[in-house]
């Protein structure tokens, strides 16, 4: 029989731990090597800063600015973090609005990705997204395959985004379905690369 109290597991008194030793980056020119099966959705890669327009027949029209990053630590994933912000008439920042995080993975079959795309987004007010989507030059389309919410959280039932790179810029449409409604014109943008 042991000596060791199991409730005083042997990390419990260990030397605290160096900060996180892995880089991630939304600068393919520095930070880890890209993922093979992430080089179709390079044109992602990056920190976009632009403007936009968000509505829904629950709420008034409104207008916001937005930055999205999305990284990579050398895996077979793509990070993606969003903020938004209101603006009202002048451009002059009102108040935080959306936030979101989650993770864009290629489909991978036989060691080589495919076309197809899975998407997990999580916002802090109590709503999870599993999207599964599509990949076609650099356009990029998602549709809730499951929608998961906390008791608090308002009822989303479903979505669709459409993501592309035009021109240089990263334009992306947003649908939802919401509070009886079915899918709905909640979001658009466009963001510039101001990073990587």
């Amino acid at each position: 029989m042991s000596d060791e109290n199991p409730l005083q597991p042997p990390w419990l008194n260990a030397p605290p731990v160096d900060p996180y030793p892995f880089e991630e980056s939304h600068d393919l020119r520095v930070g880890p090597k890209l993922h093979p099966t992430l080089d179709a959705l390079l044109p992602y890669i990056g920190l976009w800063r632009g403007r936009g327009k968000g509505g829904f027949p629950t709420i008034e029209d409104f207008d916001y600015a937005q930055e999205i990053r999305i990284s990579h630590d050398g895996r077979p994933f793509l990070h993606y973090e969003s903020r938004a912000w209101i603006l009202d008439e002048q451009s002059r920042p009102v108040r935080p609005a959306g936030r979101e995080v989650g993770w864009w993975r290629p489909v991978v079959v036989d060691g080589r990705a495919t076309d197809e795309l899975e998407a997990l987004l999580t916002t802090p007010t109590g709503v999870m997204e599993l999207h599964l989507g599509k990949r076609t030059g650099t356009q990029v389309e998602f549709a809730t395959d499951a929608v998961v919410r906390t008791a608090t959280a308002k009822e989303v039932t479903g979505g669709h985004r459409l993501f592309g790179i035009v021109e240089g810029a990263l334009l992306y449409a947003q649908e939802m379905a919401a509070m009886g409604h079915p899918l709905s014109p909640h979001l658009s943008a466009r963001l510039v690369r101001v990073g990587g």
